[in-house]
């Protein structure tokens, strides 16, 4: 079990984390128009960032960061899944200017928090999480951000992307 914080203090998240060498997992998730949408239908090297909320100064950046480095990540899907409603998340990402991450919600039954240890128990969101996923639905690179009010290792990923294109 992974220890997580938020502000120091530790959380406990719900679920088996996944780890490199592991499936993504099959779950539906809701988009901005409430439609379904499977990680089963997602194909191709793809990234799944987890955040707590795109409404913090932590998460905007990191979906921002993400969208703004989408052009030298040619055939890399971005994917930002969070508890957020499919409402705010829509909101958020228009207002934003967001076009080269997909908003996914876990809002209803929160089954990708826990398919893949991200949901957090006290707080009914989901921690800080990147998974780069490659043709073969096979985790290639899982980052558990351990305080969650941090950002990923935006350099590590990056580089990790760059070795796969």
């Amino acid at each position: 079990m992974l220890n997580v914080t938020f502000s120091g203090g530790p959380l406990t998240l719900g679920g088996e984390q996944l780890k490199v060498g592991d499936k993504l997992p099959a779950v539906t998730l809701a988009q901005t128009d409430l439609a379904p949408c499977s990680t089963a239908d997602t194909s191709g090297l793809r990234v799944f960032l987890t955040v707590p909320s795109v409404d913090t100064p932590v998460c905007d950046l990191e979906v921002r960061t993400f969208n703004g480095k989408a052009a030298e990540l040619p055939g890399v899907s971005l994917y930002a899944v969070s508890a957020d409603l499919p409402f705010a998340l829509a909101r958020w990402f228009g207002d934003a200017e967001i076009e080269n991450v997909v908003a996914l919600s876990d809002y209803r039954d929160y089954s990708f928090g826990h398919a893949t240890g991200t949901f957090i128990d006290e707080l009914a969101l989901l921690t800080r999480a990147v998974f780069i996923v490659d043709a073969s639905d096979t985790i290639v690179y899982a980052e558990f951000v351990p305080e969650i009010t941090n950002g990923p290792d935006y350099e590590t990923i990056f580089k990790e992307l760059a070795a796969m294109i």
